[in-house]
């Protein structure tokens, strides 16, 4: 198991891969924090295929490949475990033999194909709630994970549709998914975003990334997921949405004095 009640689960790192150049910084930061603070649980996440993109002409990232090799050097040069997101059932095999956590897209929650073919690895299964979902709805998700046999599951809530290009967080989900027996994560970076709302590219509000974190951390969420950047305005993705990489620390360092608060 991934996952340790008695420490908060942080997955952190850009949005997309893009390059070592790009995510060895983070990994540095991440690290210190690590060392700082033994009561995090930390894994190093990055996207190898934005295939979710606004516009067809948008830069996808690293690809397969190239991602995965990124995520190897990682691994080998700081020790951490790894998640990242897959897209199509016939990429969990090959990701699956490199990473430690494997992630459902918020869209794809669904995709049964696709939930099967990731449980059938041994990685921990970390299903974002679709916009379009209710958390009560999550039970019917991670039934189809428990009964594919996936060995550990996490559910993570990225908003909720608000009418147009906009989303919102119900604290309640937190309390209603761990219902379903399994642990619960925001993605606070995500939630922020405006989708579609910048002319052919999603928008953000980064401000309320560190209110939303805190306030789902207080309502009992057992985990953040959180994009950060070296230079969000130079990212290929999400670049009003990703933490700054040098206001890391600070947000983190509130985001573990809540957690121990609330415990």
């Amino acid at each position: 198991m991934i996952y340790d009640p008695n420490k908060l689960l942080l997955l952190a790192g850009p949005c997309s891969l893009e390059s070592l150049d790009t995510c060895r910084p983070v990994a540095d930061t991440l690290a210190s924090l690590q060392q700082k603070h033994p009561e995090l649980n930390i894994l190093f996440k990055g996207s190898f295929d934005k295939a979710n993109r606004t516009s067809i002409k948008s830069n996808r990232g690293t690809g397969i490949d190239d991602g995965l090799k990124i995520f190897q050097t990682i691994k080998a040069e700081y020790g951490f475990k790894t998640v990242t997101d897959i897209h199509l059932p016939h990429q969990c095999e090959q990701v699956g033999g490199v990473v430690d956590a494997m992630q459902i897209p918020a869209f794809l929650c669904r995709q049964t194909d696709l939930l099967v073919a990731a449980a059938a690895t041994d990685c921990a299964i970390n299903v974002k709630k679709g916009q379009f979902l209710s958390p009560y709805e999550m039970q019917f998700v991670t039934n189809k994970l428990e009964e594919a046999g996936a060995r550990e599951i996490w559910q993570t809530d990225r908003g909720t549709t608000f009418g147009y290009q906009n989303l919102v967080v119900d604290m309640r989900s937190f309390s209603i998914m761990a219902g379903n027996g399994h642990p619960t994560i925001i993605d606070a970076t995500h939630s922020v975003q405006l989708p579609g709302a910048a002319g052919g590219i999603s928008g953000g509000q980064r401000e309320y990334v560190p209110p939303l974190a805190r306030a789902a951390l207080a309502a009992g969420a057992n985990g953040v997921f959180l994009e950060t950047h070296p230079n969000p305005e130079k990212a290929i993705s999400d670049a009003a949405s990703q933490v700054p990489l040098n206001e890391l620390p600070e947000l983190i360092e509130s985001l573990l004095r809540v957690w121990q608060a609330v415990r």
